[in-house]
Formats: C-alpha cells, structure tokens, sequence
C-alpha cells in the first residue's frame, strides 16, 4: 500500500508543478466566459458585412415592404431579370431576388448571386415574404388586423415538483442546461485524463524507465498508483475550475446588475422620470436574466456537484485501466488507434444519445439502462439526475460503476504485467488474449 501512495504522490506532483497545469487551470475559465461573450456579442450586433438584396418584384406584392435589419439591406428595382443577373454576377456581395408575377399562384422566388447566401440571409427574406403575405391575404378576407394582432395569448407554465417536504419549483430548461454541461465535462475530462495515463504509460516503457520501476514495485501497483494519481490531477483542476468559474461569474452578474445608487422615492406624485425609472426596474426584475436566475435556483448545485465528481472518478478509473493497458501493449501512440476505438465506442454512442434522446427521456427504459451500464453511465446519468433520479437507481448506478472498475482494472493488470516489458512487437487481439491467460 506504501508503495502506490508513493506512486500516486509523485504522479500528482509531477503534474500539479507544471507550467502548463498551472496556466491552463487559472486560464481556461476567463477563456470560457469570454467565448460565451464574445458570442453573445457577436450574435445581439450581428456581422461586418451587410448583404445587399435588389428586390426585381414583378407581382407588385412586396415592394416597398422588406423591412432592413442589421445584415441585411433591401432595395426595390426594376427592369429585366436577364440584364439583372448579369449584373450581380459581378458583384462578390450583391443579391438579387426575384420574385414572379405569379407568385400568389404558385410562383417559385429565386436568388441569383456569385457567392452562396448565408443562412440568416435566406431565413431573414423567408421570414419576412411570408408575414407580408400572411398580411395581405387577410386583409383581402376582410379581417381587422389591429383588432387581430391585439389577440394573441401568451401562456406561461410555471413547473412545480412534488416532493416529500412539499411542493417546489422546477425548471426543465435549467435541467437540460446542467445536464448538458455536465456531460461535455465528463466526456471530455474521460478523454484527456484518460490519455495522460496512457501516454505516461508509452513513455515509461519506451524510455525503459518501466524495467527499474517493477524492480521495485508490481505491475498492478504501478498502475494503480498511476491511474489514481493523475484522477487526482484531474479532479483537483475541475475544482478549481469550479471555484474561479463561480467566482468570475459572480464578479460579472454584480458588475452587470448594480443597482443605481439614487433611490426611487415612491410618493403619490410621482414624476414622469421617476416612473420610467421604476417601470424599467420593474422591467429588469421580470426580465430574460431574472427569469434565468430563477430558473437556476430551483437545481440543487450542491447535490449534482457531489454525483459529478463520484461519476467523474469512477469513470476516470474505469476508463483509465483499459488506456493503460493499451499503452503498455504499444510502442508508441501511432499504434493505438486499433485498439482506443471499442474503448471509446461506448462513450460516443452515449454523448451522441444523451442530446437526442436522454434528456428528451430521461425516464425511458434505454436511458435507463444507459445509465446502469458502467461503460455508459459516467454520461447518461449526469444527463439524467437534474430531471430528478429516484435514489435506488443511483445507488445501484454507483456500485456497479465501482464494481465495473474493479473488474476492468482487474482485467487491464493481467494485460499490463505482460505488455509493459514487451517491445518491438506488433500487438493483436490475439496476443492480448493470451497475455491475459499468461498465470502468475
């Protein structure tokens, strides 16, 4: 037992003290909030670049009518769409759009341009031929728009989950978003973390470290520590992650949210500057961000904190004794592609399923079953539990987790203790199989 905690300290220690754990531990969560920004940035000012639309309408329907937005600018012409084409056919940011006499009866519109239109181009003129239509043709039945456009019913439907101390509420958006999150996490950390192991392990064996190493200690003991090792590597900068990401966001929410210093003094009398005043902040309190802080409120952080990192470990560990022994039975990491791809199978089957089937089902019988399986379970269940998970399943989730990796370990170190001293031989199925029946 001395031997692998001395195994897991120098693991840990050689990575903690590296420059790049450091960098990337205090750097990813100032880029990650940043790119969420510049994001949002991006998306509410729109591009650099306006696309220029000459509407050729020959129906009469929509001229004058297009409405310009922040990327798109229309401009009614006329004349011949022959002569019309050719000209847009010198123009590298030019549209035309044309639309026929016949429109209303059946009439295809047509884009001509050099370059292909984007998306957002497209939906925009869609979107906008369609209401102007839709405006039309109810204008000719005779109906009054006014009074029709003052009809329109806005339902909200608040959740509320019954639970033992009573009722509370709930949010289905907020679910889908921690159990989206929490997924990549563990998708992604199985993959990076798992790897290390296995690079560490190829680099021991190739740099013939290994063969002073197992003088000293067992194969399994060396892997163990090993494997434990670099878990704590990784949990220790999901920690941290967590801690300075909580904090930045918090920074950010006080900075974007402080109050105005000058108070609002509620009298009868009121003047006109003062009741804008209040009505916008009555405004800001019923407004996208207090919706979202609301919708946050009702998930119990603490609760999927504790399972995130109970499915974290358990699926590094589970994960990261099959990296390891296909790192001991390779020479370098060119040859591993053969042999990572039944490993990560499951992983890729599950991450696809978690966003088009698990979190639209979380109470199927598949999801179900996805997050029983220990292969599977580290991503299915993390999708699952912010929808609400009864205990008993997630018990038997965890214990079978625990007793697939005692397994896998178990299989990996009768692979390892074989592998990590063979070199200069190409490695087959075969051959694992045999490694495996090798006795002590």
């Amino acid at each position: 037992m001395n031997k692998i905690l001395l195994i897991i300290q120098r693991e840990y220690m050689s990575r903690v003290r590296k420059k790049s754990f450091l960098v990337m531990t205090f750097l990813v969560p100032g880029l990650i909030i940043g790119m969420y920004g510049l994001i949002a940035y991006l998306t509410i000012t729109g591009g650099d670049k306006l696309a220029n639309v000459k509407v050729l309408d020959e129906s009469g329907v929509f001229a004058g009518k297009f409405k310009n937005t922040k990327s798109v600018l229309f401009s009614d012409i006329k004349g011949n769409v022959a002569e019309e084409k050719k000209k847009v056919a010198g123009e590298d940011e030019g549209f035309l759009l044309y639309i026929p006499t016949n429109i209303q009866t059946g009439g295809k519109t047509e884009m001509y341009s050099k370059k292909k239109a984007g998306i957002y181009v497209l939906s925009n003129i869609e979107d906008q031929m369609n209401e102007i239509m839709r405006t039309k043709q109810l204008h000719d039945a005779g109906i009054d728009l006014a009074t029709l456009d003052k009809i329109k019913p806005d339902f909200t439907i608040d959740s509320k989950e019954i639970t033992a101390e009573g009722e509370k509420d709930s949010s289905s958006g907020a679910a889908y978003g921690v159990g989206f999150a929490a997924a990549i996490l563990i998708y992604i950390a199985l993959f990076i973390y798992g790897s290390q192991v296995m690079r560490g392990v190829i680099e021991e064996k190739t740099n013939r470290i290994v063969e002073v190493v197992i003088s000293s200690v067992k194969p399994f003991q060396l892997m163990m520590g090993k494997i434990i090792g670099i878990g704590l590597v990784g949990l220790t900068q999901f920690l941290l992650w967590i801690i300075l990401s909580t904090t930045l966001t918090s920074v950010a929410s006080s900075a974007f949210s402080r109050p105005d210093p000058a108070p609002i003094v509620k009298t009868q009398h009121q003047t006109g500057s003062q009741k804008k005043m209040a009505d916008a902040q009555k405004s800001a309190s019923d407004g996208p961000g207090a919706a979202f802080m609301k919708a946050m409120d009702t998930i119990d952080f603490k609760y999927i904190l504790a399972l995130f990192l109970t499915y974290f470990l358990g699926g590094f560990m589970l994960y990261s004794a099959l990296f390891a022994a296909v790192g001991s039975a390779v020479d370098n990491e060119t040859e591993t592609q053969q042999f990572m791809l039944p490993i990560t199978l499951p992983l890729l089957f599950t991450y696809i399923m978690a966003f088009s089937f698990i979190v639209n089902n979380p109470d199927s019988t598949l999801s179900f079953w996805l997050s029983i399986i220990p292969f599977t379970s580290p991503i299915a269940m993390m999708v699952r539990i912010p929808f609400g998970v009864p205990g008993w399943e997630i018990a038997l989730s965890v214990a079978l987790l625990i007793g697939g990796f005692i397994l896998t370990t178990w299989i990996a170190s009768r692979i390892y203790r074989v592998g990590i001293l063979m070199y200069g031989k190409k490695t087959s199925y075969k051959e694992l199989v045999k490694w495996f029946s090798y006795k002590e």
